[in-house]
C-alpha cells in the first residue's frame, strides 16, 4: 500500500516561535553539495547560464532571457555573479551572501548580427579569463553551461581550453535534496491541491479548457505560488492520447477532463501532478477501469521506489508501448514515465528517470532524499482518457505521496 509523506507543521510565513524553512541552510547546503561534486570530478570553476542552475547555485532569481545573466562559480572561492542591468544595480544589497557582482555581457541569442555578437561574446571571454587568472586558474578545468558556440569558441580563442559541459555536474547536484528543498515541494504540493480543489468546485458544462488554464493561473497567485502557471488541458475526445491542448473546447457534459500543474512553483521548486474528472455524470465500468489500472500501475511502481533499489525494478510495471498498438517505446516517452523534480520543473527533468526505454539498459539507483513524479494514462483514441501523477519523496523506508489531493478515482464535477 503506497504511503503518504508526513504534512508540514508550519506554512510559508516567516516566524520566530518556531523552526521552519530555512532558506540561509538551503542556500549553504546546495553550495556545499556543488563544491564537493566539482572536488570529486577535479572541475576548479562553474561558468552557468541555465537560469535554474544560476539559482541552485546561488539562490537569485532573475531574468530567464538565455544568456543574459550568467555566474562563475568556483571549488575554493566565492562567486561572481554577472547580472542582467536593472538586476545588477538592484539586486547587491538584497542578497548579501554573494559579495561579487558585475554586470554581464550577452549578445542576445545573436540578433545583433554577427559581428557584434563576435566582438561582444569577445569582451565576455577576456572578462571571463582575468577573473580565473587572477585565482590562478586559468589552466584548470572549466565547466560550461548554457552557451551556445559563440560562446564556447570566444572562451576557446581567448585561452580558455580546459572545458567541460555542466550538465551531469549540476544534474548530479541536484538529484538529492536537503531537508528545506523537500519543505518547498511539500508546500509547493499544498498550495497545488488547494488549485485542484478549485478546479473541482468551478469546473462545468460550457466551460472552456481554457478557461481552466486561466482558472488555475489565478488560484495558484492566489494560495500562495511564486510561479502560478496556467497548466494544461485536455478534454473529451482529446484526452487520449496526450495531445492539443489550449484549443478553446467547449466542455460538454460527460466529458472526461484531465489537467497537468507541472511547473508551478514554491521557492522555484516545481510541482508535476495531474488529476482526472468527468463532467455531470459518474463514470462508467469502461472508464473506471482505466483509471483502475492507470492508479495500481502508478502505486506497483511507488511501492519499488526504495533506497538501493533501481530504476530497472520500478520501470517494470509499465507496460510496453505495444499495449496501445505502438511500435517504438519512443512513441510514449513522456506519457509512462517517473522522473526527477526539483527546481524548475516545467524547463527540465532532474535525475532520476524511469522507463522502459532506458531503464532497463540503463538503470539509476534511487537514493534517500530524491524527489519524483510518476505518471500514466490509459483510454481509447478519440474516445477519452484518464490520467495521474503524484509527486513522491524517497526516505529511507520507500517513497511517499507529498500531494494529498484525492487520487483514488475520477472526481465527479459538478458536485
Amino acid at each position: 500500500m503506497v504511503r503518504f509523506a508526513p504534512k508540514l507543521t508550519f506554512g510559508p510565513e516567516v516566524a520566530d516561535w518556531q523552526e521552519r524553512f530555512n532558506p540561509d541552510r538551503m542556500r549553504r547546503q546546495r553550495v556545499e553539495r556543488a563544491q564537493t561534486l566539482m572536488r570529486k570530478y577535479g572541475i576548479a570553476a562553474v561558468l552557468e547560464a541555465n537560469h535554474q542552475n544560476i539559482r541552485y547555485l546561488t539562490a537569485l532569481k532573475g531574468f530567464a532571457y538565455p544568456m543574459c545573466r550568467y555566474v562563475l562559480f568556483f571549488a575554493e572561492h566565492d562567486p561572481v555573479m554577472y547580472e542582467h542591468d536593472g538586476y545588477y544595480h538592484q539586486m547587491p544589497d538584497q542578497c548579501p551572501w554573494i559579495k561579487e557582482w558585475r554586470p554581464a555581457r550577452s549578445w542576445l541569442t545573436g540578433s545583433p548580427g554577427p559581428e557584434a555578437c563576435a566582438e561582444e561574446a569577445k569582451a565576455f571571454a577576456a572578462e571571463i579569463k582575468a577573473e580565473l587568472e587572477k585565482r590562478s586558474l586559468l589552466g584548470e578545468k572549466l565547466g560550461l553551461g548554457g552557451f551556445d558556440g559563440t560562446g564556447r569558441e570566444a572562451l576557446v580563442n581567448a585561452g580558455v581550453k580546459n572545458i567541460v559541459d555542466t550538465r551531469n555536474l549540476m544534474l548530479e547536484a541536484r538529484m538529492v535534496k536537503n531537508q528545506d528543498e523537500i519543505s518547498c515541494l511539500k508546500t509547493c504540493a499544498a498550495m497545488v491541491d488547494g488549485v485542484w480543489f478549485r478546479v473541482w468546485e468551478n469546473l462545468k458544462p460550457g466551460m472552456k479548457d481554457t478557461d481552466l488554464m486561466a482558472l488555475e493561473s489565478a488560484a495558484g497567485y492566489e494560495l500562495g505560488l511564486e510561479s502560478a502557471v496556467p497548466g494544461g488541458w485536455r478534454t473529451g475526445p482529446m484526452t487520449f492520447d496526450r495531445g492539443c491542448h489550449a484549443t478553446s473546447r467547449i466542455i460538454q457534459v460527460g466529458d472526461l477532463v484531465y489537467g497537468s500543474y507541472c511547473g508551478a512553483t514554491y521557492m522555484g521548486y516545481g510541482s508535476c501532478t495531474y488529476r482526472t474528472f468527468i463532467v455531470g455524470r459518474e463514470p462508467t465500468a469502461k472508464e473506471k477501469d482505466w483509471y483502475k489500472q492507470v492508479r495500481e500501475r502508478i502505486d506497483a511502481i511507488i511501492e519499488e521506489i526504495k533506497p538501493g533499489k533501481t530504476t530497472a525494478d520500478a520501470a517494470k510495471h509499465f507496460p510496453p508501448a505495444s499495449k496501445w498498438g505502438y511500435q517504438s517505446e519512443v512513441e510514449i516517452l513522456a506519457s509512462e514515465i517517473g522522473h526527477g523534480i526539483g527546481l524548475g520543473t516545467s524547463t527540465g527533468y532532474d535525475m532520476p528517470i524511469i522507463n522502459r526505454l532506458w531503464s532497463f539498459n540503463h538503470p539509476q539507483v534511487f537514493e534517500e532524499g530524491m524527489t519524483i513524479a510518476v505518471e500514466s494514462r490509459e483510454g481509447e483514441t478519440r474516445i477519452g482518457g484518464t490520467r495521474l501523477e503524484n509527486m513522491l519523496v524517497v526516505t529511507k523506508n520507500g517513497a511517499e505521496i507529498m500531494d494529498y489531493f484525492p487520487r483514488d478515482e475520477i472526481l465527479v464535477a459538478p458536485r
